[in-house]
């Protein structure tokens, strides 16, 4: 038992430790020399001789290269699925980050911690306290979406004149070059009032002209464009959908063929007509966002060169161009109407269209690299948009729907009291802090410098789907006032347009099979890519190298899973306090083993895990929890931990890493070669499941900070648009909310008297005079339960229409 027990610390301190593999092969071998010794048993030495016959000529390189590698080498040559240029451009994009670290097995928590804290500048504060908050208070969302099916006009001239589409464009070309985590705060604040606006603002900051001119522009095509983008001169859009290709950019059926023809001296604008070298295009777009109100038009296309006059090359690829939409041949078609959503999508599409070189993003230059162009400005454009307005969405419906959980009564009780709504109330709080944490940290990632492709995919994905749980939840919650459209109902619209936010800048299906694992397991695999590049050079040299290594972070991994498994992860140095230390190791002991079944994934079915949609798709759930929790952590600590946040840390921690588990665990159903794939679990869970859901008395603690008044209940929701508007869609509950706290004691009081049979039974307004005529409340006291059940009506009522007016409205 000593014995075992030492082995047990030896592998251990070996596996966690990150020792080198050669030097953990001698020490392993000693130790079983030792222990052969020891036991005098013919057995154990055999087994001794055995492993240093087979392990120690691994640690000879020349050995090793003609027994082992170069057979290696040559079989993985085969299996090595041929990767299209697009798939190849995909992979390139971006960076990766701490998506990298929770891959390799052994995150380095020194990377995620020492990232600064999201901070807005006093001028990105002033914005959004003046403009972004005028800018809310002009939105009326039911005139918006029901009567106008448009922005006022006015909205329309206040964005403009306040550079709300040139947020990311510098000063120097007289936009606000705001930060990434500001850009974010405005369309999560914007979006919780009106998604139309959101996304009128958010569009041509994320996939926009202007990222794209920015990164890769000429200067000419800068100093032109940018300052009327900042202003609003120009209304951009980007064309990149057709009714035949949408996440299959290989498949895109529009082209452009390089000619020469006559056209303006200048592309720009001067008088006068040349022949110039340029291209001919023809395409057919849809689901372009401001595309029928937009006045320059992005487009991304096939450029092909049959005749040679830019190079030798015929099919150039995908490249990108910036057309103005009044050019002859241009055609803008009619709206689409999505799911009942007032902002402007359309189609479009160009019949022999002539555009001169410099109208490429980048000039001739650039040519063929846009499908690279467009996946490095979606590294960082998806990281920001879509999770800023399911944050705000999701702040929303945790302040309003919350409230109303306190203001609406059942049986004498607030529903929010009844355990049935304390389970959507708590995946209301815990989602919403998860979901703001992500977008918090992810923003601060990419103010640092980073552009990791694969995280801007994890928090597209994740957000939106938990965005659309919260809305569900808070549907659920207000029932038939939920369901019932007009005038009052905040909500009804944010549930319409969700699955919006789900199909767009790549559909969550696809996202979450293909980009999150598909790109993840080559770009965040700390040997995978590097074992790609040696095989698509012929270098045996380099693979051999790079695969001794691999092979050693195998081993490592394995004896690290089963003795993290095994000491649930409690000797792991990890940060934190008390509190939040056993949430670092835990992430640390989930890492290993998704790290491990990864590499045995990628060994058993080698190329064709990309087709494996299914498993892909765990793993992609098992890294994207992981980085969930991780930034719940962060954010912990950057808000300064806060004792009373307790309840929301536990709750996002516990779901994040119950998730991770049971995606996982499904992996081992899924692998080829069940046995081992079952032995490797055995190894991992030696106890069984580590990780449960949140508890009952955990969904009770979150569910009642969004009941009352607190810290906690503002910083959760912290960012968003609050008014006390008795007439407002949101404020009428915000001011019953603040009436029914206010009234709270002296309903205490009055339903006690009724209980010691001092007042007679009966609601509460009808027996207020007996109440101040027994001396129970005073006249002060019985007005704040007037108030209260006035302003409870109010937030409580929905909006009725006559036979003319629905008979009359929403015809198209």
């Amino acid at each position: 038992m000593i014995w075992l027990i030492a082995s047990l610390i030896i592998v251990g301190v070996l596996a966690y430790g990150r020792v080198p593999l050669r030097r953990a092969t001698l020490v392993l071998a000693g130790w079983l020399g030792l222990y052969s010794l020891a036991q005098g048993g013919n057995l154990v030495f055999l087994l001794w001789v055995i492993f240093d016959a087979i392990f120690i000529p691994l640690n000879v390189p020349a050995i090793r290269k003609r027994l082992f590698s170069s057979v290696v080498f040559k079989v993985m040559k085969q299996m090595l699925p041929p990767m299209s240029q697009t798939e190849r451009e995909a992979l390139e994009a971006g960076n990766t980050w701490w998506d990298a670290e929770l891959f390799s097995g052994h995150p380095d928590w020194k990377i995620l911690l020492d990232l600064p804290a999201p901070k807005l500048t006093a001028e990105e504060l002033a914005f959004i306290d003046g403009p972004v908050e005028t800018l809310c208070g002009m939105l009326d969302d039911w005139d918006i979406t029901h009567n106008r099916r448009d922005l006022p006009v006015e909205v329309w001239d206040y964005i403009k004149q306040h550079k709300f589409c040139g947020m990311i464009i510098p000063k120097r070309y007289g936009g606000l070059e705001f930060s990434e985590y500001a850009h974010s705060e405005v369309v999560m604040k914007i979006s919780s009032r009106s998604t139309t606006a959101a996304v009128t603002v958010m569009v041509p900051n994320s996939l926009g002209p202007a990222k794209l001119l920015l990164a890769y522009g000429t200067e000419q095509q800068k100093n032109h464009y940018l300052p009327r983008l900042a202003t609003g001169l120009e209304i951009p859009a980007f064309a990149l959908t057709g009714p035949l290709a949408g996440s299959d950019a290989g498949a895109m059926p529009d082209t452009g063929v390089v000619c020469y023809d006559w056209f303006p001296s200048s592309s720009l604008g001067t008088s006068g007509r040349d022949k110039v070298l340029g291209i001919r295009l023809n395409w057919e777009k849809r689901y372009i966002t401001l595309g029928p109100v937009a006045t320059v038009l992005g487009l991304a296309f096939k450029l092909y060169d049959p005749e040679h006059l830019i190079g030798d090359q015929e099919n150039i690829g995908i490249t990108v161009a910036l057309i103005p939409t009044d050019t002859k041949g241009v055609s803008i078609g009619r709206r689409h109407f999505p799911l009942d959503s007032a902002f402007q999508n359309g189609p479009n599409w160009g019949k022999d269209v002539f555009i001169p070189m410099d109208w490429i993003i980048g000039g001739k230059e650039q040519v063929g690299n846009g499908w690279k162009m467009l996946m490095q400005c979606l590294a960082t454009g998806r990281a920001v948009s879509l999770p800023a307005l399911s944050t705000g969405a999701s702040k929303m419906v945790s302040r309003n729907s919350g409230a109303y959980a306190r203001i609406r009564k059942q049986f004498n009780l607030p529903i929010g009291e009844f355990e049935g709504i304390e389970e959507p109330l708590s995946r209301i709080a815990g989602e919403t802090y998860i979901i703001d944490a992500a977008r918090k940290v992810t923003a601060a990632a990419l103010d640092d410098g980073q552009k990791p492709s694969v995280i801007s995919a994890i928090i597209k994905y994740e957000l939106t789907e938990r965005m659309r749980r919260v809305v569900n939840d808070g549907m659920d919650i207000q029932g038939g006032s939920g369901i019932c459209m007009g005038p009052k109902n905040y909500l009804g619209r944010m549930y319409q347009v969700i699955p919006v936010s789900i199909t767009v800048e790549g559909a969550n299906i696809l996202t979450r099979t293909m980009m999150i694992f598909g790109q993840g397991a080559v770009r965040c695999h700390p040997y995978i890519q590097r074992e790609m590049e040696a095989l698509g050079h012929d270098n045996l040299d380099r693979f051999d190298q790079v695969l001794f290594e691999h092979i050693g972070s195998v081993l490592h991994n394995l004896a690290a899973g089963f003795w993290l498994g095994l000491t649930g992860a409690r000797f792991v140095a990890a940060p934190g306090d008390q509190h939040t230390r056993r949430y670092f190791r835990q992430i640390a002991r989930l890492s290993v083993g998704f790290a491990l079944v990864a590499d045995f994934a990628l060994l058993t079915l080698g190329g064709s895990l990309k087709r494996k949609e299914r498993i892909s798709g765990r793993f992609a759930d098992v890294l994207s929890n992981l980085y969930l929790c991780s930034c719940v952590l962060k954010n912990f600590q950057d808000q300064g931990s806060p004792e009373d946040d307790l309840p929301l840390l536990d709750w996002a921690c516990q779901q994040t890493l119950h998730r991770a588990q049971q995606s996982l665990l499904a992996i081992f159903h899924a692998l080829p070669m069940r046995i081992p794939a079952y032995l490797l679990r055995a190894v991992l869970f030696p106890g069984g499941k580590p990780y449960s859901p949140p508890a009952d008395h955990l969904i009770h603690q979150t569910a009642a900070l969004l009941l009352k008044n607190s810290p906690v209940r503002d910083r959760l929701t912290h960012g968003i648009y609050i008014n006390y508007k008795p007439d407002d869609v949101t404020g009428r509950i915000e001011v019953a909310f603040q009436a029914v706290l206010a009234a709270a004691p002296v309903e205490a009081k009055i339903h006690a008297a009724q209980k010691q049979k001092k007042l007679p039974k009966g609601s509460i307004v009808d027996v207020l005079d007996a109440a101040i005529s027994n001396s129970i409340i005073s006249k002060k006291e019985a007005e704040l339960i007037v108030a209260a059940e006035k302003a409870r009506f109010a937030a409580i009522g929905v909006d009725d229409f006559s036979p003319e007016q629905l008979s009359n409205t929403g015809k198209i």
